[in-house]
């Protein structure tokens, strides 16, 4: 009877409804962590979409190629995870090394030894300098602005100190300038405007474009050509006594060419009749109211500045402060930019731009002149006064080289 009754309460017990409902109940928790447990253990065979930019620092030639064929899983895996995004977003930008870019700014600025033995180049600014890498603000940074023609140029002239002012000038910080010289109005016309355009940096608004390539003044087509350009362009010239320009170009010459004539067979046609050889480019460039007679057809005195060599080495900052006024800008190039360099002779940049480093022209600036005869330099300013004097009429300015 015992045993009657004992079996009676558990088949109640087994078959209660609410027992059964905790009895179920059960078995789907065990069925559900059961799934999950299997879930997890899938996932973990999955391919790890984490991007670890320390991977990329492992060696050895096995481990590199595994990791080359696992991200490359992976970039497929997200590009098909991943919405499509806009074409401005570079997923793997922060991932990969920066891509090497190549602008024509930095093209041209690799065939400045080519044209060293031509023009006159001197050293190109953060010439040694290792560039940042590209990263995503520098991107960003390079996508302000526009490129644009050139609204100021330096024409001239050659060894008057071009360089030196385009150096100066570029201190400030409403000036960007191309830092080799393009030579498009005289040597590659033919490439067309857009292709000069592409030469120059970008600028925000406000700020002025600018190049120097001293053979302009020199040559007969450029004044048409840039006015065809822009009538309203600005034009600087750099002028120097002509007999010192004319033996600085020879010095020059004489550094790459050791063999050349003598300054004096090369100055005279005869030298016992004193006859001045003017075919002789060093000699020819000296004569600036024949050139500038040719500007004066295209532009009017007013858009053309003569800056003094001579005062650009006394008195920089005063030279700078009548060549901002000139572009219509603030003069922020003052003395305090400037030191003189008693070894070089001439002044140097307490700051460059872009480095908080002194900065002076490079070894091809300040070169010593050869001694050239009393009675030869005598007669070259007997040749040079009436150009001068007709130079100092037509620019209302007199330079005090006789």
């Amino acid at each position: 009877m015992e045993y009657s009754q004992i079996s009676h309460n558990l088949y109640a017990f087994s078959f209660s409804p609410v027992k059964n409902k905790l009895f179920l109940l059960g078995i789907m928790f065990l069925l559900w962590v059961y799934m999950l447990y299997s879930c997890v253990g899938y996932c973990a065979t999955m391919p790890n979409l984490v991007v670890d930019n320390n991977r990329g620092k492992e060696t050895g030639t096995g481990s590199v190629v595994g990791k080359r064929t696992e991200n490359n899983a992976r970039a497929d895996l997200m590009s098909r995870l991943l919405p499509r995004l806009p074409p401005w977003v570079d997923i793997e930008s922060d991932y990969d090394e920066p891509s090497v870019r190549t602008s024509s700014r930095d093209l041209l600025n690799k065939e400045v030894d080519a044209y060293r033995g031509v023009e006159d180049w001197g050293e190109m600014r953060g010439e040694g300098q290792r560039a940042p890498e590209p990263g995503a603000m520098s991107s960003f940074s390079n996508d302000l602005g526009s490129k644009k023609l050139p609204q100021a140029i330096i024409i001239g002239v050659k060894k008057g100190g071009t360089r030196a002012l385009l150096e100066f000038l570029r201190v400030h910080p409403d000036i960007r300038a191309v830092g080799a010289e393009p030579h498009f109005f005289d040597r590659n016309y033919e490439n067309g405007l857009e292709w000069y355009r592409e030469l120059m940096p970008k600028t925000l608004e406000g700020q002025i474009t600018m190049e120097k390539t001293p053979s302009y003044f020199v040559t007969r087509e450029a004044p048409a050509r840039i006015s065809v350009m822009s009538r309203d362009t600005k034009l600087i010239v750099v002028v120097r006594d002509p007999i010192t320009r004319a033996i600085s170009d020879y010095t020059q010459t004489l550094s790459k060419n050791p063999d050349i004539p003598t300054f004096e067979s090369l100055t005279f046609k005869n030298r016992t009749t004193g006859l001045i050889d003017t075919s002789w480019s060093a000699i020819q460039i000296g004569i600036y109211a024949k050139h500038l007679d040719n500007w004066l057809q295209y532009f009017p005195m007013g858009q053309i500045l003569f800056v003094s060599g001579e005062r650009l080495i006394s008195d920089p900052a005063g030279e700078l402060g009548r060549v901002q006024d000139f572009l219509g800008l603030k003069r922020i190039i003052t003395d305090k930019h400037f030191y003189f360099n008693q070894t070089k002779g001439f002044p140097c940049l307490k700051k460059a731009e872009g480095s908080s480093k002194p900065h002076c022209l490079g070894k091809t600036k300040g070169r010593t002149h050869p001694n050239i005869h009393p009675e030869v330099v005598q007669r070259l300013r007997d040749f040079y006064r009436p150009f001068n004097m007709k130079f100092y009429q037509m620019t209302g300015h007199n330079f005090g080289w006789d």
